[in-house]
């Protein structure tokens, strides 16, 4: 095992909530060889002693989880190799087997040619100055060197986690579901977790291949959810669950082929947690609709507009003792009866638990409030424009008529009617942005406004809308 790690890993890939980069060109063994080494002294330096790894299903995953085990063991602290895991079976590692530490290699949902690294130590998520103090070790070679390398060795979670799942969800009655997990990793023990709480499953691409041959593993895009609103057609099965290509997010869709997106999800199981958390915090991103906040309250709990950002997201959740936080994107975090990460199987359980209480499932899914908005759209620009964007925005950008603005994450802007938002991307050079309105006139509105505020700063974009 090699002991000197001393090439700086290039500074693009360490991103406000994880590490993520094309493999080969910025994300190399030696460069994730060096950011083990650095993590492993920083486990040092707080007390802890294992690291579990998993990984996703991608092909440059094993390499990758090799070269990051070797740096973690250069520090003397021990490995325990999970295999080829969801990242919710990751952090469940860290509980389950006591290390309390864990990195995921996973590129979640990017291109087949990205790879990362999702990183807990001793049960903190690491993200913002925390991602680059590692970089800042390994530049100043503030690295334990360690006599003996850390040990390392296999373990196997995936049956602990299926039972404890299985004996904390119960259905009132069995569903039969579609389940599409885009060949990413969630394959590998989505349909065996449904069947067991007593799902019949049609299983869609569950074959774990990281080339992704039939769609991209993404839930948050239409496009991605065609081939279960096919099979919710073509079958008898009444519910559709997709997953994304580390299983930490849930996609869901209608008998008849209507998306419900992951804040009305929210309503749903903020209801459910509501009942027995009266009064709870629940948590939610600055892309969710502005339905959320009155829905959450109506059933006395107290909403709070957060950051985009699993580690963000995450360390509020632990900050405030909330029982539960939710993202636009897919990921929800329950704290009641769990264990507070993002876990996109575990949520898909939760709903099913809810919905087969109901006579109806779908019935119950299109009854939450809904209102005349946009998908996530992304303004491709260069890296480090989007920031910039924002910015200029924050600081001369004016909006007529809007009662409030809000800048704890990008430029969110509230009308009466409706909102939009635009905020830079913390994975992808994109601006993110999203319109939500009462009808399709004050969404054609609030998108022009914001089309003139943009191009107020920055003149010439090609704009998605």
């Amino acid at each position: 095992m090699t002991q000197d790690l001393h090439a700086l890993p290039a500074p693009e890939i360490f991103k406000a909530y994880d590490i993520r980069g094309i493999v080969d060109t910025v994300l190399t063994p030696d460069a994730v060889r060096a950011i083990g080494h650095a993590l492993g002294s920083e486990a040092v330096a707080r007390g802890q002693k294992a690291v579990a790894v998993g990984r996703d299903g991608r092909l440059s995953g094993p390499a990758l989880a090799g070269a990051l085990a070797e740096g973690i063991r250069a520090a003397g602290v021990d490995v325990i190799d999970i295999g080829c895991v969801p990242t919710p079976l990751t952090y469940f590692a860290a509980y389950q087997l006591g290390c309390d530490s864990c990195v995921s290699v996973t590129g979640s949902h990017n291109p087949p040619d990205y790879n990362g690294l999702k990183m807990v130590l001793g049960g903190q998520t690491l993200y913002g100055d925390m991602i680059q103090s590692l970089r800042r070790r390994i530049a100043d070679d503030e690295l334990v060197r360690a006599a003996t390398p850390g040990a390392l060795r296999q373990a196997d979670v995936a049956a602990a986690y299926v039972d404890r799942i299985a004996g904390d969800v119960k259905l009132a009655r069995p569903l039969k579901i579609v389940v599409d997990c885009g060949n990413g990793v969630a394959g590998g023990i989505a349909p065996e977790l449904f069947r067991r709480l007593g799902c019949e499953v049609v299983a869609l691409f569950c074959e774990v291949d990281g080339s992704f041959p039939n769609h991209h593993p993404d839930p948050s895009k239409p496009e991605n959810l065609q081939d279960v609103i096919r099979a919710l057609r073509d079958t008898d099965a009444e519910l559709g669950l997709a997953f994304d290509g580390d299983g930490d997010r849930l996609g869901v869709v209608t008998k008849d082929g209507e998306i419900i997106y992951p804040d009305r999800q929210l309503m749903l199981f903020a209801e459910d947690v509501l009942s027995r958390v009266p009064g709870g915090e629940i948590i939610f991103d600055v892309k969710c609709t502005r339905n959320l906040a009155p829905w959450i309250r109506a059933r006395g709990g107290r909403p709070t507009m957060w950051n985009t950002g699993h580690a963000l997201v995450k360390a509020k959740l632990k900050e405030t003792g909330a029982p539960l936080a939710g993202e636009m994107s897919g990921h929800m975090f329950f704290k009641e009866r769990w264990y507070g990460f993002d876990d996109g199987l575990y949520a898909g359980a939760r709903l099913l638990e809810i919905l087969s209480a109901r006579a109806d499932a779908n019935a119950a899914l299109k009854a939450l409030p809904n209102a005349v908005s946009t998908p996530e759209l992304n303004l491709k620009m260069a890296e480090g424009e989007p920031f910039e964007l924002v910015k200029r925005l924050k600081e001369a950008a004016r909006f007529d008529g809007a009662a409030e603005t809000i800048t704890i994450d990008g430029v969110r802007v509230e009308y009466a009617d409706g909102f939009g938002l635009a905020r830079p991307s913390n994975t992808t050079p994109v601006v993110v942005l999203r319109f939500e309105a009462d009808d399709a006139a004050a969404l054609a509105r609030i998108q022009a406004a914001f089309r003139a505020a943009i191009d107020g700063v920055w003149p010439g974009l090609a704009l998605p809308f």
